[in-house]
């Protein structure tokens, strides 16, 4: 008896996919829906596992073949295979163990203080001449050479090697004893650096085939830019209110909830509220009509090793903080695991995209179609600010809305930016829901 391995339905709208590997090799024995094979989809990758027990008898689509749903992958075998009812299984003794031999006692090292008084006498050579002073030669490889080093340092070698954070033990000394002379910090400072590890692993250069995801991130962005108005406006957000509020209820908050209070949180509520306002922020095209939403999926990035995914935070209107922090973490380690779903993906209104966990200072966001808006979050840096006629350090964050021009005017998107910053700097707001 034998059965099929085909390609399951894969979701909304995606009709093939890329064998990405075979978990199991030609001959193995397979348990059922123990995963077998790993496809990568333009969304997801996910495993088929097998819908038997038995062995992989056969591979027909091999290691990054397109197949189609339905589409042949292999077979699974049950011929020779033993029923489990008829396999006995006996104890096995465990064999007796014989008394290991008691090590005989080693001689005690002889006296080695004529060892200490070579080495101050800069007598190296004796060092590999007896075999008892290794242990010693050990313990003083780091320590008393280093200092040797640093005690024969000149002036002018000394302050090269304090301004520069040079270490001295990757330095060959070239002066009598191999004292370190300022000419071998010269060479070592002019001296080309070496071929990186990719270089010397990879060559000059390399060509690797760009995964599904990879080729989608490329296809959905350039389409964003040749089919919608795109337009970006920017903000700048004073993160003190919120600042001051995670540290003062931090302990409460992770106590109480069992996660911390993060940022995401608080823009997510800001974006929430200035949505509501403003419904065509949270509206998509669809041929000659609007479709306004009236319900709140926020979509957030998330990079991983295979690339950028946007999954959904659902119904972020009827989540209070602490529900968000915990699903956007959940949603994020699912990403960063590679077990993100069909579901996980879709129906996404708003996206907020958190650039300044990588250090960005400002950039401008590229829509999420067939979404309409894109927040782009910063990097906090300490700013002069005016605050009440005076001159004041303030922890300063950009902010970036990228919006669709075709239905979102100039008018419509500074309002809302505005409005996400007004909420953000007094975060009392996003409980009183003004």
């Amino acid at each position: 008896m034998s059965e099929k391995i085909v390609v399951p339905v894969l979701g909304e709208s995606i009709t093939e996919a890329t064998v990405a590997k075979w978990l199991k090799k030609e001959g193995d024995q397979v348990e059922s829906d123990e995963p077998i094979v790993e496809l990568e989809t333009d969304k997801v990758n996910l495993e088929v596992p097998s819908p038997i027990d038995g062995v992989l008898s056969e591979i027909v689509s091999k290691d990054g073949s397109v197949v189609e749903v339905g589409a042949l992958l292999g077979s699974i075998s049950q011929e020779g295979i033993p029923s489990p009812k008829k396999v006995k299984t006996q104890p096995v003794k465990a064999p007796e163990k014989k008394p290991e031999p008691k090590p005989e006692p080693k001689p005690e090292p002889k006296k080695v203080v004529t060892l200490e008084t070579s080495l101050r006498r800069e007598e190296p050579t004796q060092l590999n001449e007896e075999k008892q002073i290794e242990p010693i030669e050990k313990n003083i490889e780091e320590t008393p050479l280093k200092l040797v080093k640093e005690v024969q340092l000149s002036p002018a070698v000394r302050k090269i090697v304090e301004e520069k954070k040079i270490d001295l033990n990757k330095v060959r000394g070239t002066g009598k004893n191999g004292r370190v002379l300022k000419g071998d910090l010269i060479s070592l400072m002019g001296a080309n650096p070496p071929p990186s590890e990719r270089k010397i692993q990879y060559g000059e250069e390399e060509r690797i085939k760009m995964s599904r995801l990879r080729l989608t991130i490329a296809k959905r962005l350039k389409q964003a830019q040749e089919s919608a108005a795109l337009l970006t406006t920017f903000n700048e957000v004073d993160m003190t209110g919120i600042m001051e509020m995670r540290k003062e209820n931090q302990e409460d908050f992770q106590s109480r909830y069992g996660i911390k209070l993060g940022f995401m949180s608080f823009f997510v509520k800001a974006c929430v509220a200035a949505l509501k306002t403003y419904p065509a922020v949270n509206a998509e095209i669809d041929g000659e009509e609007i479709i306004y939403k009236n319900y709140y999926n926020i979509s957030f990035a998330v990079g991983t090793d295979k690339g950028l995914v946007v999954p959904v935070l659902r119904n972020a209107d009827e989540l209070s903080f602490a529900d968000i922090e915990k699903n956007i973490k959940v949603i994020s380690e699912k990403a960063r695991d590679g077990k993100l779903t069909i579901e996980d993906l879709q129906g996404g209104t708003f996206t907020i995209s958190n650039g300044g966990v990588y250090g960005s200072m400002l950039s401008t966001p590229i829509l999420n179609l067939p979404q309409s808006g894109v927040l782009g979050m910063h990097n906090i840096v300490e700013r002069p600010a005016v605050v009440d006629g005076e001159i004041k350090i303030r922890p300063i964050m950009y902010l970036a809305l990228s919006y669709d021009h075709r239905i979102i005017d100039g008018k419509e998107s500074v309002s809302f930016l505005k409005m996400v910053k007004e909420n953000l700097e007094d975060p009392r707001r996003l409980f009183l829901d003004i």
